[in-house]
């Protein structure tokens, strides 16, 4: 059972940051497999630091996108963006120690904040590149 069930609705029409979607959910949804057969935690954290380092990569390149294009709102989508690698930076750091929260209420965290950043935000910067690209 995937957390995240990928749909059309998804594509924002960026071939690059599509991709880049792709992928995340692919990684959630491996982190989310690997939970439910009971992987040890080193694994958990180890899964868990790929997709912290494949977001930040992520991020990196669709900020560099909206620069590029002259993206009107690139202050209000990096703050997004610089929110929720804090957020899961402190989220890691307290698995690590083993606090809360719990590994399935991060999985469930980071499956909220992507489904709405890509639908809300991201599809936001694809309608401003489609208007651009005509």
């Amino acid at each position: 059972m995937a957390i995240f069930e990928w749909q059309d609705r998804f594509f924002i029409g960026v071939a690059q940051i599509d991709e880049h979607h792709l992928h995340l959910v692919e990684l959630l949804n491996k982190t989310h497999r690997d939970f439910l057969r009971q992987a040890p935690p080193d694994i958990l954290a180890e899964l868990f630091e790929e997709l912290i380092d494949y977001a930040t990569y992520h991020f990196s390149a669709e900020e560099k996108i909206m620069l590029e294009s002259g993206f009107p709102d690139i202050d209000r989508h990096k703050q997004k963006h610089a929110k929720f690698s804090a957020e899961v930076v402190e989220m890691h750091a307290n698995y690590l120690k083993k606090q809360k929260p719990f590994f399935l209420e991060i999985l469930a965290f980071l499956q909220n904040w992507l489904e709405s950043h890509i639908l809300q935000s991201d599809c936001e910067l694809g309608r401003f590149l489609a208007k651009r690209n005509k």
